[in-house]
């Protein structure tokens, strides 16, 4: 297992744009720091754990809810928005320029997301498909207030598409010509934008020798920090079960090549910890296991994460 993780993060492109210093071999699994953030000191008790899940809690509440008011609407991230945001070089404010999966997995961080507010599901048949290819219909048209997904929601309702068609539609990645305006484009940036919004990044202009480019350097570390802190406690089995969006942000960060930049602060054993803990959960959650059932499961997530296995970065 060891070598198939190490093997996989040596294709992935978030090691090429980040630095990983391993911690001193043989630290306690129990104590994490993680450098970066101006925040070093050691986390044993299990209340300064519950004290970062109920802080993160303001910024990624329970997304199953539209009756909240507007400031706690405007404060919660998306999956898309978590997701990117652990894979933005916190002062570049740019992702790795080798990493060419993240884009795919946004697309189904949407599907997911829809799934999550109840706007989408998958249609109930007799025949019994793969989850992954299990057509998807509209169940709840109301828009969401967030500009991708209720784009994405407008195009689930006109045609009738699998969960992996869909994030192949939306990714452009068809030889159909009828069916390129399915294509979602400039996502990355719109959710960029969407969390310099929000606060968590600021924009500025910089030079790349042949052109200038846009980028959004992080402007609250807090939000970062508590987002890192979280995942790291998930995958070392700290604090609280991990609710199914805990699940979904893990295990889209792992298909990304974007998760070993929460994993800075560990050292060599615990991140091969971390890594067999998401792979795990990545396969258990993709066909529905026991786990993942008790945990709000549904057929729209373990389709998209089935797909997630079967991405080249993962094989």
């Amino acid at each position: 297992m060891s070598s198939g993780l190490t093997q996989r993060r040596r294709k992935g492109g978030a090691g090429d744009a980040f630095d990983v210093h391993d911690a001193t071999p043989g630290a306690s699994t129990d104590s994490v720091s993680i450098p970066g953030f101006g925040d070093s000191s050691r986390r044993n008790s299990s209340q300064e754990i519950a004290d970062d899940y109920n802080s993160v809690s303001n910024f990624n509440g329970n997304r199953e809810s539209d009756d909240d008011g507007a400031k706690g609407k405007q404060n919660k991230l998306t999956l898309m928005e978590e997701v990117l945001l652990l894979g933005l070089k916190d002062s570049q404010g740019h992702l790795s320029f080798w990493n060419d999966n993240i884009s795919y997995v946004l697309r189904g961080c949407i599907l997911m997301e829809l799934s999550f507010r109840k706007r989408i599901a998958t249609v109930q048949e007799v025949r019994k498909r793969p989850y992954s290819e299990r057509l998807l219909q509209v169940i709840d048209e109301r828009p969401t207030g967030d500009v991708l997904l209720d784009e994405a929601l407008r195009m689930i309702k006109t045609d009738s598409q699998s969960i992996a068609s869909w994030i192949d539609l939306m990714s452009g990645e068809t030889w159909n010509l009828m069916s390129f305006n399915y294509q979602l484009k400039q996502v990355r940036e719109r959710i960029a934008k969407g969390l310099v919004d929000k606060g968590v990044l600021r924009t500025e202009k910089r030079n790349f020798v042949l052109f200038d480019m846009a980028t959004h350097p992080v402007a609250d570390f807090s939000v970062k920090e508590q987002l890192v802190q979280k995942t790291v406690d998930c995958l070392l089995g700290r604090g609280p079960a991990p609710t199914k969006q805990l699940v979904a942000m893990a295990c889209a960060s792992y298909a990304a090549n974007v998760l070993e930049n929460a994993l800075v602060g560990l050292n060599h054993t615990q991140r091969e910890q971390a890594f067999a803990r998401v792979d795990e959960m990545l396969q258990t959650w993709a066909t529905m296991g026991e786990k993942a059932k008790q945990a709000g499961c549904d057929d729209v997530m373990a389709g998209v994460l089935g797909v997630y296995t079967k991405m080249d970065s993962l094989l």
